[in-house]
């Protein structure tokens, strides 16, 4: 139903209180449609698209299953290009265990013999054949020693890959974490926005009855446009937050999740406060240690595999020499002359010993072992790190989480009452338009606070459970 009026035949003041009402309608409507400062995460990310700025996915969105961190993991773990390059060093690990097993060839010779060149013998001798088999022999247990190094470096290799894996679940945590701050801090802004084009249409009908003046119209209407270049770097931010998810996956987030919301109700995570019982975690499963752990020992294996390489290894010999025989030459009289020989056959075994004049430096030796003490050092400090890393991600962790406490108790409730104290006075004109914008300004810092406060406390869990070696989860 459409009612129109004829202002024209009626009264000043019945006409300045025709726009006095309309006024203060469109004022209820803009309070009606800001929303409340603190709202369910679960119901805001519900209610938005992936990329925070596409409203015409929003029914695409709502009936999509939040994307949760933990199956936003599950594919980094799956597709990351770096993990799977990095994956390809155990398999070249592994094939370093089966070449260390490998013994040392043995030696075939075969020659001929007694070839005569001249022709003023006759006759000639006759050729033999000779065979040769050397085999070298490893003493000192070098081909063990060499396995086990080898298995020490396939652990130390495997180490280094959980530790590449827990960076990188640090850094995906970081960029869904961003992910969600900015695109509830992008739906804040467009509600502001939203608020102060109602301001500025309550406004303009307040000017034609003369409430109030063109000077406060054009602030208001400044304020708004101004407001409106923060919304779209804001949308831009949220945008660009979005796109940083696909680089962790290795594909673009909306081929694997397609245009499913991410679920930024992060879970309340309660580590306890017993540091001494976190710090033993953390040196029983966290990366730095089980590396510096895995270094010591091959550092000690590759000093053991040193020391057998010392050790001179010498080789057996087997010979065979085949001489035909040569039938002996006969007198007139049909008498043999002597002069033949049967067909040979002879054995000959040797054994060729280097002399080890190489083993008087003992440079090897003296590296091996300062590469075992390097490691021990090593140890220590990561040892050492981890404690320091622990009881420090624990307090950041504990401020974390009463600082985004108070904001809930407290600070948001209290930045809302102001606000809309702030709008009943300005609706009634006991308030200007400056302190309603200072309350708007002061209640959407706030809010952003919080938006911040909410990432601070998910950036400190990831971190408190990096630092005790668990995979991280919000």
């Amino acid at each position: 139903m459409q009612c129109t009026t004829n202002t024209k035949h009626t009264t000043p003041k019945l006409r300045h209180a025709l726009f006095a009402t309309l006024a203060l309608a469109a004022s209820a409507a803009w309070a009606q449609e800001a929303p409340p400062a603190l709202a369910a995460p679960a119901s805001r990310a519900a209610g938005n698209a992936p990329d925070g700025i596409a409203g015409n996915a929003m029914a695409t969105a709502q009936s999509s299953a939040p994307v949760r961190f933990a199956s936003y993991l599950d594919i980094v773990e799956r597709q990351n290009i770096g993990l799977s390059a990095q994956q390809e060093t155990i398999r070249s690990a592994e094939a370093e265990i089966s070449i260390a097993g490998v013994r040392p060839d043995p030696e075939i010779s075969y020659g001929r013999g007694n070839i005569e060149l001249s022709r003023a013998v006759s006759p000639r001798p006759p050729r033999t054949h000779e065979l040769g088999v050397s085999i070298p022999i490893e003493l000192g247990g070098k081909r063990g020693k060499r396995i086990q190094a080898a298995k020490s470096n396939l652990k130390l290799t495997e180490a280094n890959l959980m530790g590449f894996k827990h960076t990188l679940y640090g850094e995906s945590a970081a960029a869904f974490v961003e992910a969600c701050r900015s695109r509830e801090a992008l739906l804040r802004q467009e509600s502001t926005l939203a608020a102060l084009g109602n301001v500025v249409r309550a406004n303009e009908i307040r000017r034609k009855a003369g409430d109030i003046g063109g000077l406060e119209l054009s602030q208001s209407r400044v304020e708004r446009d101004r407001f409106t270049a923060e919304v779209k770097s804001a949308r831009a931010a949220a945008q660009a937050a979005m796109q940083n998810l696909s680089v962790q996956i290795g594909t673009r987030i909306t081929e694997v999740f397609g245009r499913a919301p991410l679920a930024c109700d992060f879970q309340p995570f309660a580590p306890g406060t017993d540091a001494g019982a976190l710090i033993a975690q953390a040196m029983e499963q966290r990366d730095d240690v089980l590396i510096a752990r895995a270094m010591l020992d091959n550092a000690r294996d590759n000093a053991e595999l040193a020391r057998a390489n010392r050790w001179v290894d010498p080789t057996l010999g087997l010979g065979l020499t085949l001489t035909p025989g040569v039938r002996g030459g006969v007198d007139d009289e049909g008498q043999p002359l002597g002069d033949g020989s049967p067909r040979s056959r002879m054995l000959s075994v040797s054994v060729s010993i280097p002399l080890p004049l190489s083993r008087l430096q003992r440079g090897e030796l003296i590296q091996a072992d300062a590469l075992v003490t390097q490691a021990m050092l090593g140890l220590r400090e990561a040892e050492l790190k981890t404690e320091v890393d622990v009881r420090n991600a624990l307090t950041r962790f504990e401020a974390a989480r009463d600082n985004l406490q108070r904001y809930r108790d407290s600070v948001i409730a209290d930045a809302d009452r102001v606000l809309d104290g702030m709008r009943q006075s300005y609706r009634h004109g006991s308030a200007s338009l400056l302190e309603l914008l200072d309350a708007q300004r002061t209640a959407d810092g706030t809010y952003l606070d919080y938006l911040q406060a909410q990432a601070d406390l998910a950036a400190a869990t990831v971190e408190l459970q990096l630092s005790t070696g668990r995979r991280p989860s919000l």
